[in-house]
């Protein structure tokens, strides 16, 4: 899977002990395996995100497992009370094990 920046939203500053909403949108596919290619009419491969984690400073807040019903390009949206100042990354594992 290329590397695909997703896009976040999240407020421009927060203190200490602040509940601050994470709002993000990721960019991919999501082919259930149950559609036809209009061409050849085989099946095409199931390509879905699995799983999806929001980290802060490495301690993970929010995890999700994702099923073939949801729609290309997910949004999730989620709470983090802010314990300091710090980075918040996010991880995706599709079918293919693409990280």
């Amino acid at each position: 899977m290329a590397k695909v920046k997703p896009r976040v939203k999240v407020p421009k500053k927060a203190a200490a002990g602040d509940i601050v909403t994470i709002k993000t949108l990721i960019s991919h596919p999501m082919e259930s395996g149950q559609r036809k290619d209009k061409k050849t009419g085989e099946l095409i491969p199931r390509k879905i995100i699995n799983s999806f984690t929001a980290e802060f400073n490495g301690a993970k807040f929010f995890s999700a497992d994702i099923d073939p019903a949801v729609s290309a390009n997910p949004y999730m949206q989620f709470s983090l009370k802010v314990p300091e100042s710090g980075e918040v990354k996010f991880t995706w594992v599709d079918d293919e094990g693409s990280v």
